[in-house]
């Protein structure tokens, strides 16, 4: 049945139907409706032609020739009872059905892209739809007359054949599915752009030098106080104080560096006589080498005068001799699988000035100058990125200048201590490393006892919120002395500190301190403890208004070291 019903079809006659519209896409409302419109009045113009004589078909006239329909162009005067359809139009039904071969399809013109053009643009015109109305109006007046009729036939059937292929071409989303090059979209300017809100809009800004960012300040104030010198001899006195700070980065891709200075300033306006300075600088530097490799260097120089508290401090003297040192390190890092090695050497050397005594002569302090050399191995294993427990092991060389004191003892001692603690890597929230061991140094004097003891050393940072940092340090130090009979002591120092952003212009601090002394030799010790609280208010990014409020107390069982000490300061603060 399959295979008679396929031949019954090929052997047929027949016109070909065709589908009109595309085969993909949606089809314009507008073709639609010109296309129902062409067909009305071919449909008009066969029923016309149906009430002419019969002979009117077999008329030997010749088919015109095709002409397009342009401005000034006149039709042909021939019969126009040919057929007129587009060749997708179904054959139409005649009296006479002996004619096998159809008339052959007038031709279509191909749209141009002006056409083209003038198709899009037609939904937009209302004028052209006018025009179109008219035209349509004045074909039907004159559809009576078969040589005026088949000339406007003719002329219209090529217009809204090509208007309908033209609209045929696009459909109803193709224009909002063209996509805008993004190189044409406008960009807003740059003053109208959302900035990204600064974490701290009070902080330096820093001053650009060469391949570093320095921000420096200045702090102006004066200080009400106690005790002036912080001795049990100290009296009450209206100091000003100059404060110098300054931090350099650097901008490097790979390396980097960092400079950190201070300088510190006080002078007597009234009361208890004070005149000294004291300041640091030091700088890091820290490059990537091969091979997983990471090297660290520091170099630092400080001056500072001995305080009146120091157990090395010279009584009855106008002004304590100056303490000058200068340090250095340098570390090698490298990390295999879990397992992290440092090995760090540093130097440092202490050297010191003359005591000026009240009768004006100076006294000679040579005796103290020496140099620590000191080499620590660390070795450490990452559990995980946030947690690696190490241990250390430190060797080292105290040697004295002046191998015998005044007093006629050999100082230079030999150094040893062990370590152990945790290093801790949680980003912002928590940060730093603790650890706790023992220290030994052996004096070469046989009649001095070696300096030993228990070792603390912390340096915590800890967030519980944002504009909230907590702090806790410690450290454990060896203090030298050329005291007859005397080895020296370990000082014991620990501080807890706490800052608070209360608002953007406004931050308050906090610290409170504990420091142990321990003699050696002697049955003595110092205790200190302090507690400080300020606040800073910004008037704007570069100047702001600091006070604080300090208190410090020292306890000792040795006779004339206890003193008090409070003050009370006030100042302004520049910085770039």
């Amino acid at each position: 049945m399959l295979l008679a019903t396929s031949m019954l079809g090929l052997l047929r006659p027949g016109q070909l139907h065709a589908q009109e519209t595309e085969l993909r896409g949606e089809v314009s409302e507008s073709a639609i409706l010109s296309d129902q419109q062409r067909k009305a009045r071919q449909l008009a113009l066969a029923a016309q032609g149906q009430q002419q004589p019969a002979n009117a078909a077999q008329d030997d006239t010749p088919p015109r020739t095709y002409l397009p329909a342009s401005a000034g162009a006149v039709p042909d005067d021939t019969n126009t009872d040919a057929a007129t359809g587009s060749i997708f139009d179904p054959q139409q039904a005649t009296e006479d059905t002996s004619i096998d071969n159809a008339t052959p399809p007038k031709p279509r013109r191909r749209p141009s892209s002006a056409g083209q053009k003038a198709a899009d643009q037609d939904k937009a015109k209302p004028d052209a739809k006018a025009t179109d109305k008219s035209k349509k109006k004045k074909k039907a007046a004159t559809a009576t007359t078969d040589t005026t009729a088949a000339a406007a036939n003719d002329t219209d059937n090529a217009t809204t054949d090509q208007e309908a292929a033209n609209r045929r071409a696009l459909t109803v989303d193709s224009a909002d599915r063209q996509k805008l090059d993004p190189g044409a979209e406008r960009t807003a300017a740059i003053e109208g752009q959302n900035k990204k809100a600064e974490d701290d809009p009070f902080a330096a800004t820093g001053v650009k030098w060469g391949s570093f960012v320095i921000r420096p300040s200045i702090e102006q104030g004066l200080t009400a106080t106690t005790n002036g010198d912080s001795s049990s001899a100290g009296t009450s006195a209206l100091l000003s104080e100059t404060a110098l700070r300054f931090t350099a980065v650097s901008d490097w891709r790979e390396n980097s560096a960092t400079i950190d200075g201070y300088g510190l300033f006080r002078e007597t306006v009234s009361g208890y006589r004070v005149h000294d300075a004291q300041g640091r600088i030091e700088g890091q530097f820290n490059m990537d080498l091969d091979n997983e490799l990471r090297a660290i260097a520091k170099l630092g120089y400080e001056a500072v005068p001995e305080t009146a508290s120091s157990p090395n401090a010279i009584a009855g003297v106008s002004t304590q001799p100056l303490r000058q040192t200068i340090d250095g390190s340098l570390g090698v890092e490298k990390a295999v699988g879990k397992m992290q090695y440092t090995l760090t050497g540093a130097v440092s050397h202490d050297f010191y000035g003359d005591a000026e005594l009240s009768d004006g002569t100076s006294l000679s302090q040579k005796d103290q100058d020496n140099t620590l050399y000191t080499a620590t191995l660390r070795a450490g294993y990452e559990i995980s990125p946030a947690l690696t427990p190490f241990t250390e092991i430190e060797i080292g060389r105290r040697a004295y200048v002046q191998r015998v004191d005044n007093e006629g003892f050999e100082r230079s001692s030999t150094r040893l201590g062990a370590r152990a603690g945790l290093q801790l890597d949680m980003g912002e929230k928590l940060s730093g490393e603790f650890s706790a061991g023992w220290l030994r140094e052996a004096i070469d004097d046989k009649s001095l006892e070696a300096v030993s003891g228990a070792t603390v050393n912390a340096d915590l940072k800890w967030s519980p919120e944002r504009g909230t940092t907590i702090g806790l340090t410690g450290k454990t130090t060896v203090e030298t002395t050329t005291t007859a009979g005397e080895s020296g002591d370990i000082l014991y120092s620990g501080r807890l500190t706490g800052e608070r952003q209360i608002r953007a212009n406004l931050t308050a601090n906090a610290a409170l301190g504990l420091d142990w002394r321990h003699y050696v030799g002697i049955d003595g010790h110092d205790r200190i403890l302090t507690a400080e609280t300020g606040l800073t208010w910004w008037l704007n990014r570069y100047a702001g208004l600091t006070t604080r409020v300090r208190t410090e107390k020292l306890t000792s069982n040795l006779p004339g070291r206890d003193y008090t000490a409070n003050s009370i300061y006030l100042g302004l603060k520049v910085q770039r």
